[in-house]
C-alpha cells in the first residue's frame, strides 16, 4: 500500500514527464536524464510515477539486498528513529557496537576492528589513509578496477575517463592486469604499502579472476610486508553466496571495505581492519559525522539478521545458478555466455549492444544494467524467486530479437 505524504512536503504525485522536467531544472547534470521517476517498491518490484511495474534485477546497483520496503528493515529503522536517530561520534550507541561485533564475527580472524562510513567510496578513503599509516605510499591496483569517485578512491580506479579530468590525484599508484598473479608479483616490492583488489570486478562487467588469484595476492603481500586490501563494496554481505567473496578462497585480508548491500538502501559503509592494520588509525587521524549513526547501524544489523534467519545465502547461490543456466540454455546468437557468482552476474554479448537491450528491457518491465558495451549486469535482491527469474528469462529472447546489430 502506498503511504500518503503530508501535503506540506510539496507536489510529489506529478506524472513522470513533469517530474523529469523538474529534475532537469533542479539537480546537477551528474547522471544525465533519469530513465524513470520511481515512486514505490515492494519486494523485488518497483513502480514508476505513471504506475508501470518493473522487476528489479539491478537492486539499486547491488544495494537493495532485501528488496524494497522489507518489513523487518522498516520496523527496525522506524523503531530506532523514534528512540535515537543521531548523536555524532563523540558518543557510542548500542546498534553501532552490535553491528561492528556482528561484522567481525562473520570473518574468522583475530583482532579485528571496524570504522563505519556513509558509503563505499568513504570506506575506501578510510582504507587508503590506513595504508599511508604504514609509512609506505606505493599502492598496486588493477586494470579495470573501480573503487569510487572521491579523490583517493579515484586514484586507485582504472578508467581514464573518470580519472584524467581530475588530475593530479594522490600518486604512487601502479596498475597491473587483473587476474594475473605473475604481474602482481612483479609489481609488489618491499616499498609497497598495499595491494587493493576486487574479488570480482563489478563495474568492469562482472569479471571473475582465475581460481587461486586471491591466495596468490595474500602470499605476495605477506612476503613483502604489504597490506592486502579487498574491496567487497559490491560483492560483500552475501551477494556472491558467501558473506564475503574472498572467503571462497580461504584467505583473510588485512583490510576489507563494504557498503551497498549492508544497509539495504540506508547509506552505510565500513572499513574492517585485522591484525596490525586494525590499530593504525588513531584519534585525530580520521573521522566522520554521520558514519555508524544509530539508524544506519540498526539497518545493517537488521539486514544481517534477515539474511541469516531466512537462509538467503543459500537462495543467492541457488537462484543465481538457476538464472545463469537458464540464460545460457536460451542459446541465442547474441548471448556469448554468463559469468559471475551468486546474484552478481553478467550476460556476455557477442555484439556491443548492451545499451539497446537495457532500454528494451526497461520498456518490457525489467530493470537491468549495461556497465560495458558488450555485457549486461544483473544484481537483483537476495529474495528473488525462481518464478521472478524465469519471467525475465522467458522475456529475454524477444528483447534480443529486436536489437539492431551494427
Amino acid at each position: 500500500m502506498t503511504e500518503l505524504m503530508p501535503a506540506e512536503l510539496g507536489d510529489l504525485s506529478a506524472t513522470g514527464a513533469a517530474l523529469t522536467e523538474r529534475y532537469t531544472h533542479s539537480l546537477m547534470n551528474t547522471f544525465g536524464p533519469p530513465k524513470k521517476v520511481l515512486v514505490r517498491g515492494e519486494g523485488a518490484y518497483l513502480w514508476d510515477a505513471d504506475g508501470k511495474k518493473y522487476l528489479d534485477l539491478l537492486g539499486g546497483l547491488a544495494v537493495n539486498s532485501l528488496g524494497h520496503a522489507h518489513p523487518f528493515i522498516v520496523s527496525a529503522v522506524t523503531s530506532q528513529l523514534t528512540t535515537l536517530g543521531h548523536v555524532s561520534n563523540f558518543f557510542a550507541s548500542a546498534p553501532q557496537i552490535a553491528l561492528a561485533e556482528k561484522l567481525l564475527s562473520l570473518i574468522d580472524a583475530p583482532d579485528g576492528k571496524v570504522f563505519f562510513t556513509n558509503s563505499g567510496t568513504e570506506a575506501n578513503e578510510a582504507a587508503f589513509k590506513i595504508t599511508r599509516k604504514t609509512g609506505r605510499t606505493k599502492i598496486v591496483s588493477t586494470v579495470g578496477a573501480f573503487h569510487g569517485r572521491t579523490m583517493g578512491a579515484l586514484a586507485i580506479t582504472w578508467k581514464p575517463a573518470y580519472r584524467e579530468q581530475f588530475a593530479p590525484l594522490p600518486g604512487d599508484v601502479t596498475f597491473v592486469p587483473y587476474g594475473d598473479a605473475a604481474a602482481l608479483e612483479a609489481a609488489v616490492d618491499d616499498e609497497t604499502a598495499a595491494v587493493v583488489l576486487e574479488p570480482i570486478q563489478g563495474e568492469n562487467g562482472v569479471v571473475v579472476p582465475p581460481a587461486g588469484y586471491l591466495q596468490a595476492a595474500r602470499r605476495i603481500t605477506s612476503e613483502h610486508g604489504a597490506l592486502l586490501w579487498i574491496d567487497e563494496i559490491q560483492t560483500g554481505v552475501g551477494r556472491t553466496g558467501d558473506w564475503f567473496a574472498f572467503q571462497a578462497e580461504g584467505i583473510v585480508p588485512d583490510l576489507v571495505t563494504v557498503a551497498k548491500g549492508l544497509g539495504a538502501g540506508i547509506p552505510i559503509g565500513a572499513c574492517l581492519g585485522f591484525g596490525a592494520a586494525s590499530e593504525l588509525l588513531q584519534p585525530g587521524n580520521h573521522g566522520t559525522t554521520f558514519g555508524g549513526n544509530p539508524v544506519a547501524s540498526i539497518a545493517g544489523l537488521a539486514v544481517l539478521t534477515v539474511i541469516e534467519r531466512d537462509g538467503l545465502l543459500a537462495n543467492v547461490s541457488a537462484i543465481g545458478n538457476h538464472l545463469a543456466a537458464a540464460i545460457e540454455a536460451l542459446d541465442h546468437p547474441l548471448i556469448g555466455g554468463v559469468r559471475g557468482r551468486g546474484l552478481l552476474l553478467a550476460i556476455q554479448l557477442t555484439q556491443p549492444v548492451s545499451d539497446q537491450i537495457a532500454a528494451l528491457a526497461m520498456e518490457a518491465g525489467f530493470v537491468i544494467n549495461n556497465p560495458i558495451p558488450d555485457a549486461l549486469r544483473l544484481a537483483p535482491p537476495y529474495i528473488l524467486t525462481k518464478a521472478d527469474a524465469d519471467s525475465f528469462v522467458a522475456a529475454l529472447p524477444a528483447l534480443l530479437d529486436k536489437v539492431e546489430v551494427p
